[in-house]
């Protein structure tokens, strides 16, 4: 096999496997978000996703021994289990935010076809400059395009 080259056998499968589940624990995520923004209940469908990510991959460092350092502890990594362990700090994250001090500053992007979320501080509506842009076009826009009242 060259160098850098991927094994063919399930690489295209396993790839579409894993973007799925990554797809799958975001828009879990952006469901608790929009419980928490909406001040709603969390669907529970959405909590366990969440729940199965943080538990999917070990993370309290294991009690090790070995004849150059001797005890000493090392969390597991195995490749193998490495979308495992992104999805679990996603999620830790996730948890972090909506639990933390911060979570009160949680809030939708206000472009309409933005799904973001972002943390508000200030009078910042918009997720990015680009959805802030998009907002101000469209009102200027609405502006310019309004039938002129006459009366």
């Amino acid at each position: 096999m060259a160098r850098g080259s991927r094994p063919r056998t399930g690489g295209r499968r396993t790839a579409g496997v894993l973007r799925r589940r990554l797809r799958s624990l975001r828009e879990q995520v952006r469901t608790l978000f929009a419980s928490r923004v909406a001040a709603l209940p969390a669907p529970p469908t959405a909590l366990t996703a969440v729940n199965d990510a943080l538990t999917g991959a070990p993370a309290a460092p294991l009690l090790r021994w070995d004849e150059r350092s001797g005890f000493h502890r090392a969390t597991p990594h195995p490749t193998d289990r490495i979308v495992d362990h992104a999805l679990a700090a996603l999620a830790a994250d996730a948890a972090d935010l909506l639990t933390g001090a911060d979570a009160e500053r949680l809030t939708a992007c206000g472009s309409t076809p933005c799904t973001r979320y972002l943390l508000r501080h200030g009078r910042r509506h918009w997720c990015s400059t680009r959805c802030g842009d998009r907002a101000r076009a469209a009102r200027a826009y609405a502006r310019r395009t309004r039938p002129e009242s006459t009366g």
